[in-house]
């Protein structure tokens, strides 16, 4: 793990008022890992609670200690089964409303179904169907981190602190890099431009962004704007009526805007899950001339034989952060490192809990951040 308190937080962390409870909602113990070091962190014992699945497959909660007028903060990493996981959380969650907590706040690094964040021909918005399902089982505040699009928040109407893992993942690039001068932030589609960006200017380095056949950038022929037939109906057509067509698009052959030759290229996203594109763009940089090819993202889904490929490719280091467990695929890739940001979790929890401003979390995080 890789994490260096600032001083200013390392003298507040333990300080807080009564009156907290800390609940982990997951059943799995692998995900209970980030929970324990939260509480380490704030000097809290865990909150006593029982979450299993019966024989039939239903989840059951147990909660074993007054809550009554408490602020009560649910961490819920995300396993490998999604749904099991929102469902713990949603039951725990209102088993605090019933049992009259002051507050119930949702500590989830990773907000699940966050990719289903845009209407998809006849489709759903499933992030504004979870937002609101969380809400109405009694959510009163979220902390989460790198959402997969910031309007998200949008879909709460509850107060919601998007963190970023950045401030950690580019202090590792500052101090376990060696010649990090001799990068250069790669966006591995246009739409990931930003994030580099973002990342580039903050270490003074330059930037570079693959375009073409191999990008991974969300395809405009799934949303809602072709989702009316696209053969033409005289008789739906008034004949005086000529709608234009837009010209279907077409990827160019794949170039990478900016110079990669001989330098270190630094892949930055906030997600790595199916690792095909993440593996074409390191062959499209070794092709044009970077000697070392690492991976940065805030959340390592990592799923399926993403270990295995990960570990038979041209990429040399993988980083991550540890919203999500992934001590398994750890051990089958040694190319897999974990940041640590349970630092800044806890200070949110300590801070919401004692009423304190949340702006000193965002210094210098921007609208395009």
């Amino acid at each position: 793990m890789f994490c260096v308190a600032p001083p200013e937080l390392e003298t507040k962390m333990n300080i807080t008022k009564g009156g907290l409870v800390l609940f982990s909602a997951n059943s799995n113990s692998s995900c209970m890992e980030l929970s324990k070091k939260i509480a380490e962190r704030l000097g809290v014992e865990m909150g006593k609670v029982q979450v299993y699945q019966e024989p039939n497959r239903e989840t059951r909660v147990q909660i074993q200690e007054s809550v009554r007028g408490k602020d009560v903060f649910i961490i819920q990493t995300v396993s490998k089964d999604v749904n099991t996981t929102i469902m713990e959380l949603l039951i725990m969650v209102y088993a605090c409303k019933t049992s009259c907590a002051k507050s119930i706040i949702g500590v989830i690094p990773y907000f699940p179904y966050s990719k289903q964040c845009k209407m998809r021909k006849r489709g759903s918005i499933v992030s504004k169907l979870l937002a609101s399902m969380m809400c109405k089982a009694g959510l009163t505040h979220l902390i989460t981190m790198d959402l997969h699009q910031k309007e998200i928040q949008g879909f709460f109407n509850i107060p919601v602190d998007n963190l970023r893992a950045s401030p950690f993942l580019l202090q590792y690039i500052q101090e376990e890099i060696l010649d990090y001068r001799n990068a250069v932030i790669v966006a591995k589609s246009p739409a990931s431009a930003k994030r580099a960006q973002s990342f580039a200017e903050r270490l003074r380095l330059g930037i570079a962004v693959i375009h073409g056949e191999a990008q991974d950038a969300e395809s405009d022929l799934v949303d809602g704007r072709h989702s009316p037939p696209m053969v033409r109906s005289v008789a739906a057509i008034h004949p005086s009526l000529e709608i234009p067509m837009l010209i279907p698009k077409e990827k160019p052959p794949i170039t990478v805007v900016g110079d990669v030759g001989g330098r270190i290229a630094i892949i930055v996203d906030d997600i790595i899950d199916d690792v095909d594109s993440f593996l074409a763009a390191a062959e499209t940089l070794k092709e044009r001339g970077a000697y070392k090819i690492f991976v940065m993202a805030t959340h390592g889904l990592l799923s399926s034989d993403a270990p295995r490929l990960i570990e038979e490719s041209a990429i040399d280091e993988v980083v991550v952060t540890n919203t999500i467990p992934h001590e398994v695929q750890k051990l089958q890739c040694p190319k897999i490192k974990t940041v640590d940001i349970s630092m800044i979790l806890s200070e949110a929890i300590r801070r919401i809990h004692n009423g304190e401003s949340m702006s000193y979390l965002f210094r210098n995080i921007g609208l395009d951040d």
